[in-house]
């Protein structure tokens, strides 16, 4: 069976590694195919690529898309994408420059609630300076004492309701499913057991989704419970959408492992099915 992971990040946006070590790292624990899918940013493909190459393992190019939906931010994988394309280039680019601007908005609003210096330490804690996000701001809280951990700084602050939340509107769903689809790549809800949507509403989304053609959504990730893998395999099948299988790797001792997950329930239709570059991986024992 094979060991795919299309959800991890580097620290070209909201990882701890280099791209080449998250490559590393998902070859050390017997992945055969994995995702770069940073936030918003495409830059640190063509170093996985070069490390994928060296190591035996498929890389496929991808990218997590921040949107604005029903009230909340919602996430949007883009798989088998093409990286260099000018739509997408584009819209990722001024998605960016909003990351910029939100992030001062944090640091003035921890400063208010006395934090200071938060930004400024989110900052010191981000390789890509464009790319300064929740995560960093976490892992600099819990540096300085505010907090033991990453989950009770995220329960804690930077979440709606407290100190260092900003409301922040992202693109459109309409948008980045388009620039996915533009790019020759698959779109795919992420982690859709994190937003705090009522089961209507989250009907409402995959509904929406699937009429601007998305084709995915994540069903065995990190974010998930195990207790939930039925329902959103459940969901998957009753909107017709393909299952995804991703840790939403992003550091050592944060959350699950790469390639660390159970596979998808047998009645799923994984999202790689057909792919040709997994071929490769393939023995005679395995069809």
């Amino acid at each position: 069976m094979l060991n795919i992971d299309l959800h991890c990040h580097s620290n070209v946006s909201d990882g701890i590694l280099p791209p080449a070590e998250v490559v590393a790292r998902a070859a050390a624990n017997g992945v055969h195919a994995l995702a770069l899918t940073d936030h918003d940013d495409v830059s640190g493909i063509a170093a996985a690529q070069a490390a994928a190459d060296d190591a035996g393992l498929t890389l496929i190019a991808g990218v997590e898309i921040s949107v604005s939906w029903g009230g909340q931010t919602v996430h949007i994988v883009g798989l088998r994408i093409d990286p260099t394309h000018p739509e997408l280039a584009a819209g990722l680019h001024r998605i960016r420059l909003g990351r910029i601007e939100r992030a001062q908005r944090m640091g003035v609003d921890l400063a208010q609630s006395g934090i200071d210096g938060a930004y400024e330490g989110a900052t010191s804690h981000a390789a890509n300076k464009q790319m300064v996000g929740r995560t960093h701001f976490a892992r600099w809280l819990v540096a300085q004492g505010h907090a033991p951990d990453m989950r009770t700084t995220f329960k804690r602050f930077l979440t709606r309701g407290n100190p260092g939340y900003v409301e922040h509107e992202w693109t459109s769903l309409e948008n980045a499913v388009g620039w996915i689809r533009a790019s020759g790549g698959i779109a795919v809800i992420a982690h859709p057991g994190r937003y705090a949507f009522t089961a209507r509403e989250l009907h409402l989304l995959l509904d929406a989704f699937r009429a601007l053609s998305g084709e995915g959504i994540e069903v065995i990730t990190g974010s998930h419970h195990p207790s939930e893998y039925g329902k959103f395999a459940d969901l998957a099948r009753a909107f017709s959408l393909k299952a995804s299988r991703g840790a939403d790797f992003h550091a050592p001792g944060e959350g699950i492992d790469i390639g660390r997950l159970p596979a998808l329930p047998h009645y799923c239709q994984p999202v790689w099915q057909g792919w040709p570059e997994l071929a490769a991986h393939f023995s005679p024992s395995m069809a």
